[in-house]
């Protein structure tokens, strides 16, 4: 299935693609960060004379500079979602008359660049309406912390801005939900990984990354969802289990929602109507 979208809000202008293996050369324009939705293995990247061949995870987090990215042997359905940051936000984020360059990153996990690119992910694909005032602070949270980590400014052990969680934190309550997203998870879990009390967790975890900590945990399951989907090994019913939903139904309106799509839709031809029919599959899913 093929689509592509753009967004322009101020201060920050949004790419979402989704496509078939693109069978030859795509480039990523200067500037951006973005977000691999994707699973991929063996792909190429040449930029500014360097050829680099890595495998990709679905939510790795990539970015480049002034200069482009080229892409080839893309040989798996693709899907991401690119952010370009005003040069006025990032100046501003850095307190500079010049623009900042965004350094060459490839594959790391971030879950404030993931949050930002979830959100407007599912305003592409007509889930969700992000209006103004939430895309202006998405974009002054996204250029914020693209110049304190990823533009050479900020150091090691810069400390978060207050009310939000230091990436140190912020890491490890990820980690934590990439761990056991096919288990029950509670607030209380995330937070405990934070070091914090439920409430304030919930709290700043939103404000840093745009999400409530359910909001992030369902997220990333229908992430690994539709990465699971897409190889075509395993059954609807048996990925909704996978992801820690044992609730069919739940698990297809969840899906929808977040990705415009029905479970089957993702299904390679060959396997899509091998599911049994009906919904439920057992009780409702978990509280996370």
């Amino acid at each position: 299935m093929r689509r592509r979208s753009e967004l322009h809000r101020p201060g920050l202008r949004s790419v979402y693609c989704r496509h078939p293996p693109a069978g030859g050369v795509t480039v990523s324009g200067r500037q951006q960060i973005g977000v691999s939705f994707a699973e991929h293995r063996d792909v190429v990247t040449e930029s500014g004379g360097r050829r680099d061949r890595f495998d990709i995870r679905p939510g790795d987090v990539f970015a480049n500079g002034h200069a482009p990215v080229y892409w080839s042997e893309v040989v798996r359905p693709d899907e991401l979602v690119e952010m370009y940051p005003g040069d006025d936000l990032l100046r501003a984020a850095a307190g500079s008359s010049r623009t900042p360059e965004i350094e060459p990153l490839r594959g790391a996990r971030d879950a404030v660049v993931l949050g930002t690119a979830s959100i407007l992910k599912k305003a592409h694909v007509g889930a969700a309406y992000v209006d103004t005032v939430r895309a202006s602070a998405l974009a002054h949270r996204l250029a914020e912390h693209v110049v304190g980590y990823y533009a050479g400014l900020g150091s090691p052990g810069r400390r978060a801005p207050a009310g939000r969680l230091d990436r140190v934190l912020l890491d490890r309550v990820a980690a934590v939900v990439e761990e056991r997203l096919g288990d029950p998870l509670t607030v209380d879990d995330l937070a405990a990984a934070a070091t914090l009390s439920p409430f304030h967790f919930a709290r700043v975890f939103k404000a840093t990354t745009g999400l409530a900590p359910h909001e992030y945990v369902t997220a990333r399951r229908m992430n690994r969802a539709a990465a699971l989907l897409v190889k075509g090994r395993m059954s609807v019913p048996e990925v909704a289990y996978a992801v820690g939903l044992s609730n069919l139904s739940h698990f297809r309106r969840q899906f929808r929602r977040h990705t415009g799509l029905l479970p089957s839709d993702l299904r390679p031809a060959s396997t899509a109507g091998s599911d049994p029919p009906g919904d439920g599959v057992g009780a409702a899913g978990s509280a996370a």
